[in-house]
């Protein structure tokens, strides 16, 4: 997994750099690379996180 990804846990706020209209999405579950994100405009997104490294959401 790369960069900030291995450290994502269920409840986290984050934002996928590539997809800025998907808004903002809570971190469902980080099993074995493969992050759920439900995303406010996008709804629910399987991440693989050997390819994309998210962004963590410190303001909403």
């Amino acid at each position: 997994m790369i960069g900030i990804n291995a450290i994502l846990e269920p409840g986290m706020l984050v934002r996928h750099p590539a997809q800025p209209d998907w808004g903002i999405g809570q971190v469902q579950s980080n099993i074995a690379g493969r992050i759920t994100v439900n995303f406010r405009e996008a709804g629910k997104i399987v991440i693989e996180g050997n390819h994309i490294s998210l962004e963590i959401v410190t303001d909403k």
